[in-house]
């Protein structure tokens, strides 16, 4: 048996993938891979397969830098696996 909250997960990302390409799309994409608090702190714009994500404050770059191989694949599992394949900061 999947726990619920996988289920919801996937249910969720099913949703979202079907849904065509835009700035709203991947802002909550954004949003449910990383959390509300990261989520306000940055805004994401992708070009190509790269998502761009600019922040108030560059502690929130590390971060993200640092978690780019975890962030990378939930993306791709929220938005289709050639949505995104990296990640800039700025």
């Amino acid at each position: 048996m999947q726990p619920l909250k996988s289920f919801a997960g996937g249910l969720i990302a099913d949703i979202v993938r079907r849904q065509p390409p835009s700035p709203a799309r991947t802002a909550f994409a954004w949003q449910l891979v990383v959390g509300p608090a990261l989520a306000r702190a940055t805004s994401v714009h992708i070009e190509g397969t790269t998502l761009h994500v600019a922040a108030q404050d560059e502690r929130w770059l590390r971060e993200i830098s640092r978690a780019q191989a975890t962030i990378v694949p939930r993306l791709q599992e929220v938005l289709g696996k050639q949505a995104i394949t990296k990640i800039s900061t700025r």
